[in-house]
């Protein structure tokens, strides 16, 4: 067999139906759309979950729960992971997680879990930590320091030392 010779097998390939063109074809006058009706009509189409005007299923099943908008999603770090990637005497915030390739959103909250175990003194900087973890870091001569600013306050931190400007006056 050649390059040539390679053919599709028989009957994969149809022609292209072509409807409204005379009365021989089998789909001629009406086109396959039978006799008035809102489908006959050009631009019609269902939407999604439409059921012929039964009450669909998606308002059918009862509803329940819910999300809050304002959730905070944190990003999580193991004690097992600083323990891997940091040396004795680090300090662990946002921009050093960031550095090591442990963060992936620059503003998220970062919380430190207690899985695994430390036997180095860090300096922790986070958003939240557990219970454990808090812990673990202290026995190993560590200390924690949790900081309470927003996304927003981050964000905003983060554009003035960008620019080098000094912080606004509160009143």
């Amino acid at each position: 067999m050649k390059l040539n010779e390679v053919r599709p097998a028989k009957g994969a390939i149809r022609e292209r139906k072509r409807v409204g063109r005379g009365p021989g074809s089998g789909l001629g006058k009406t086109a396959g759309k039978g006799h008035k009706g809102e489908q006959a009509r050009s631009g019609s189409s269902k939407r999604k979950g439409f059921e012929g005007g039964q009450m669909p299923l998606t308002r059918r099943i009862p509803k329940f729960g819910f999300t809050n908008p304002f959730r905070a999603e944190f990003q999580v770090i193991n004690i097992r992971t600083l323990e891997e990637r940091f040396e004795d005497g680090d300090t662990v915030d946002a921009a050093s997680l960031t550095a090591h390739g442990l963060l992936h959103k620059r503003f998220d909250p970062v919380k430190v879990l207690g899985d695994g175990e430390l036997s180095k003194r860090l300096s922790v900087h986070v958003d939240a930590v557990s219970g454990s973890a808090r812990q673990k870091i202290e026995s190993a001569g560590g200390s924690v320091q949790v900081e309470k600013r927003s996304g927003r306050q981050k964000r905003a931190q983060a554009g003035r030392d960008a620019h080098g400007d000094e912080a606004p006056a509160t009143v």
